[in-house]
Parts: structure tokens; C-alpha cells; sequence
């Protein structure tokens, strides 16, 4: 099997990024996060809402899952569709997923107009994005399974033949193992388990 073709991988982001876009007196603070989670997402929220308490615009869009199909645009108070949703085209434009970007506005006291807003949104996300650095993940799983010390060799040979990582090992009577893998070998890694003798996938 071509590791190289499989289709489990997808485009993030690597670090945060953050810095200001300026445009006719508001200032656009922009941070980008990699997140796996909402969990994570409402996390980094409460963070920068506790930070820029004082700022009137909390503006941001997220993409999660390989595919990308868990996402949401939030405009926080500006005009529907003027700050969320061009935050999120760029995500999108990017073939971007596992991230949130957020933009805070502070206002300057001149309207910027529904096509500034737009204009000046995309633009902060686009500099988040820029000033990260875009890598490939792999979708990854793990499975555990137990086994008698006389298929260790087998079941090394698995390891070494489709790149596994061993996340976590018991040693007792018999050998218990957690082991990492690319989704896309989820059914030939299974099936190749299955042919080992005396051993037993308990995930």
C-alpha cells in the first residue's frame, strides 16, 4: 500500500499567530489558534474576551474535522455576514480545517461600511493565516490489543511495516499495547491483527 495515496490527511495550521490590522482609526487584533475541540474553541474565546474586555467586537469563524463540516461564523454584534462569514472564507480558501480564527475590533469612531467591514475582516484573517506556517496532519487512531510474548515478533513487524507508533505497553502475563495509526490502514491493520495467532483487539 502507497501510504503517499491514502486519503486521511487534511491542511492546518502549525502555531497561534496574532498582530493588528489598522483601517481609518479601528484597530483589527487578529489571533489564529490550532484546535482539535470545541472545548478548545471556548477556551481561547473566554481567554481574549477576558483580556480585551474593553474591545466591542469579539468576531470569529472555525473549521473542525477532517472534512471541515463542523465550522460556525460569529459576527458579535457587527452587521449579519460582515465579519464571520469572510473570517470563514478564508479558512475555506485555504482548504483550511482544525482552526479558529478571531479578529477584535476596537472602533475608531469613522464607519467603515458594510464592504469595509468585509474588506477589513478578510483581510486580518488572511495576515493570521499568512503569518502562520500551513502543514499536513493525518487522521489518526489507535487500538489496543493484548497478546502472548511469542507474537511479538509478528506483531513488531506490523509496526515497522506501516509506520505504527506504540503510544503506550504493558508487560504482565501477557503484553498489553496501545498503538497509533493512520486511518486510512484502519482495515488492513485490523485484518492483519486478526491473522495473528492468540492475540486480542479490546479497542
Amino acid at each position: 500500500m502507497n501510504l503517499e495515496e491514502l486519503d486521511d490527511t487534511y491542511l492546518t495550521i502549525q502555531n497561534v499567530s496574532e498582530g493588528l490590522f489598522k483601517d481609518r482609526s479601528s484597530k483589527f487584533f487578529y489571533f489564529a489558534f490550532p484546535v482539535r475541540t470545541e472545548d478548545q474553541i471556548k477556551e481561547k474565546l473566554a481567554e481574549l474576551r477576558k483580556t480585551y474586555y474593553d474591545a466591542r467586537h469579539h468576531c470569529y469563524a472555525y473549521a473542525l474535522g477532517k472534512d471541515a463540516d463542523i465550522f460556525r461564523a460569529v459576527d458579535d454584534g457587527e452587521p449579519n455576514h460582515s465579519a464571520g462569514d469572510p473570517i470563514l472564507g478564508q479558512i475555506r480558501s485555504n482548504n483550511l480545517t482544525n482552526i479558529l480564527i478571531v479578529v477584535v475590533r476596537y472602533f475608531g469612531g469613522t464607519k467603515l461600511g458594510m464592504s469595509g467591514l468585509i474588506q477589513a475582516y478578510k483581510t486580518s484573517a488572511a495576515m493570521a493565516i499568512e503569518e502562520n506556517v500551513i502543514v499536513e496532519e493525518k487522521v489518526l487512531e489507535t487500538v489496543k490489543i493484548r497478546f502472548q510474548y511469542p507474537s511479538m515478533n509478528e506483531v513488531m513487524k506490523l509496526v515497522k511495516t506501516h509506520e505504527l507508533e506504540i503510544t503506550d505497553q504493558e508487560m504482565g502475563l501477557d503484553c498489553q499495547m496501545t498503538i497509533e495509526f493512520r486511518k486510512g490502514i484502519e482495515t488492513i491493520l485490523l485484518d492483519s491483527l486478526e491473522e495473528i495467532e492468540e492475540l486480542e483487539i479490546l479497542t
